[in-house]
């Protein structure tokens, strides 16, 4: 992570450099928009970002975290905000999904946003004790085995895709 995060505060620090002969930006605080419970990787992760880029830019950026509805309520939130820069969606791979699942959205994810960069990478991982136990129960029974999430995110349907 350290060297995508490196690159973007480079290249943002010199997309601002340029903007700025033109006009001062940012003139106000910036508003990190988090769809997800404080404390979540999402969410550590974006109050990391947001600390950098606060000192480079040399404006607060305050994390406001808005759950709910598989991370649909801070997007719409985010969709309908000024398209002026000071509003940003730290969001993870779900908001590429949410349409599949939620046909009735007021917005859409690639024609209502423009991506900056990834901030990482989360990978799902099964970890199960004892490994011979759990081989043997999947050999007698491949299709009974059920799957537990952290929340209701889009991400936790990674798992039945497996099947």
């Amino acid at each position: 992570m350290k060297p995508i995060f490196s690159l973007f505060l480079a290249t943002l620090g010199f997309g601002v450099a340029n903007h700025a002969q033109a006009q001062t930006w940012p003139a106000k605080p910036l508003l990190a928009v988090v769809p997800v419970a404080a404390g979540s990787l999402t969410d550590t992760i974006s109050r990391l970002v947001s600390d950098r880029l606060s000192s480079q830019l040399g404006q607060a950026v305050i994390v406001e975290n808005r759950t709910g509805a598989g991370g649909t309520i801070a997007t719409a939130f985010v969709a309908k905000s000024q398209a002026d820069g000071y509003t940003l969606l730290v969001h993870s791979n779900s908001h590429t999904i949410a349409p599949a699942l939620y046909p009735t959205l007021s917005y859409h994810p690639a024609r209502d946003f423009a991506a900056i960069t990834p901030l990482g990478i989360s990978p799902h991982v099964l970890i199960v004790s004892p490994a011979k136990r759990f081989a043997r129960h999947r050999r007698q029974a491949p299709r009974r085995d059920h799957q537990g999430t952290t929340g209701g995110r889009c991400s936790g349907c990674a798992g039945p895709l497996g099947h």
